[in-house]
């Protein structure tokens, strides 16, 4: 209980409920789980939300015997019954239904509320005593492919962290990603071993609502992913001045160079540092970050390995390689599959890399995003980078059909289709009549942000 027990000498950490208004105290957050904890080690599931009666019960999960697997609350029915039939949890927190088959409900008290769950004591798995939490690599579709990770993975990484961002106890923080994805846990962690004052139930980041909190409360630090700079970019983010904001920190994927130079400047004109990272599920969120005053020398780069990290790249794949103290135990994808733990040493992180002579780190592209025309290998993800640099203010994304086409989807009409062909054939070589055009209104998004190409892959017929 290494993680609980640290962020619990924490005097210092708050919680205020943006909707109420009330703080409390982590003490009066916790709840007593003497009624249905045993010695043995079974599953809750938590469908979460970012509220303080959520995070009561994840930190009290926490301190227990129980495995968490954290799952998104607004999951479809269906995709919920599938998981908990292949996992078989003891304990179901999902405040969206009133009853469950077989599971009888019970209720869990703190000093400031009562939480209602289900509990069905017959179920039994077999659990490895390393594995902690449980944490999807799809946020949306109900994928039963968990990462496994253990509480020495969750503490290595929050120290890895606070190594490097300049959290205070004095920060009030908004916890606007959402939980149940590794960058917004690793926010959460990374600031309760702070002490810092975390504020719950904000509003979109994107919307009015959000910059009324943040006047209100004072937010210290945003995080974000690129979609969310992107949008901030839009909407005239960097027209105003924030006094209380002293950092800002973006993950989760690459973001357009020039909107990153722009939110650089911008922060060096406003004393705000601006910092970088790079990571995955499987390395419980962070793997990368870059110095904030390096950023502008190194502004395409994923930086250099946290706090007891490696990286290096493989000399016949050029792949990204991993090591360090905050890797998985595998994947889960089933019951049965909880009863090991692997001792992986090196993650191989699926994508492409370079290295430069200051030994920073550069993504080159995915393994897996690739697609096959006229005989030649074409990385989607520098297709993409390419537009989004050649033509401003316009989101792109590109998918791969059946190695015969690049179909590339914008949301705005204001630049004409046979441009974007004529740039790409042109500058990077590829013959017009494998590129394909999609104007959508908005593209579908994965719950961590992220672009979900699987959606444009089955939503969107030719």
């Amino acid at each position: 209980m290494l993680l609980f027990n640290e962020i619990e000498k924490q005097t210092s950490l708050n919680f205020i409920d943006a909707t109420t208004n009330v703080k409390y105290q982590f003490h009066e957050i916790l709840f007593d789980l003497s009624i249905v904890e045993k010695e043995d080690k079974q599953v809750v599931f938590l469908y979460s939300s970012n509220t303080v009666n959520v995070l009561g019960a994840y930190f009290s999960f926490l301190k227990s015997n129980f495995t968490i697997a954290l799952l998104n609350e607004e999951l479809d029915l269906n995709l919920k019954i599938d998981l908990e039939k292949r996992y078989c949890p003891s304990v179901i927190i999902d405040k969206t239904r009133n009853e469950i088959n077989t599971y009888r409900i019970v209720s869990l008290t703190s000093k400031v509320d009562i939480l209602h769950f289900f509990y069905n004591k017959n179920n039994k798995v077999n659990v490895h005593s390393k594995i902690k939490l449980l944490l999807s690599t799809s946020g949306t579709t109900g994928s039963p492919k968990f990462v496994k990770l253990s509480e020495d993975n969750l503490y290595q990484n929050a120290i890895s962290i606070i190594s490097y961002l300049p959290i205070q106890e004095e920060d009030v923080v908004p916890l606007n990603l959402p939980i149940f994805y590794s960058y917004g846990l690793s926010i959460l962690h990374s600031n309760a071993l702070k002490g810092v004052t975390i504020v719950c139930n904000v509003d979109d980041v994107l919307s009015k609502a959000f910059w009324n909190q943040f006047d209100k409360y004072g937010f210290t630090s945003i995080a974000g992913v690129p979609f969310v700079y992107e949008m901030l970019d839009r909407i005239g983010f960097r027209k105003k001045h924030y006094k209380t904001l002293r950092y800002v920190s973006q993950a989760g994927g690459n973001l357009n160079e020039k909107i990153k130079l722009n939110f650089l400047d911008y922060c060096e004109s406003n004393n705000i540092k601006f910092y970088v990272m790079y990571g995955q599920t499987e390395a419980t969120a962070r793997i990368s970050y870059v110095p904030f005053n390096e950023l502008e020398k190194k502004i395409l780069s994923i930086g250099k390995p946290i706090l007891n990290g490696k990286l290096f790249i493989d000399e016949n794949t050029n792949e990204l390689v991993y090591e360090g103290p905050n890797i998985f135990g595998g994947y889960a994808d089933g019951k049965d599959s909880l009863s090991n733990w692997e001792n992986i040493k090196k993650l191989f992180t699926g994508d492409l890399a370079k290295k430069d002579e200051d030994g920073f780190y550069f993504i080159t592209g995915r393994m897996k995003r690739f697609v096959k025309v006229f005989g030649n290998r074409v990385n989607l993800d520098e297709i993409e980078t390419f537009l989004k640099g050649k033509i401003e203010d316009v989101n792109f994304a590109c998918i791969g059909i059946k190695d015969k086409y690049i179909i590339v989807f914008s949301d705005s009409n204001a630049i004409p289709i046979e441009y974007i062909k004529s740039v790409i054939t042109k500058e990077l070589k590829i013959h017009s009549s494998v590129i394909k055009y999609k104007l959508i209104n908005d593209f579908p998004l994965t719950s961590n942000g992220k672009i979900n190409y699987k959606a444009l892959e089955i939503s969107y017929e030719f």
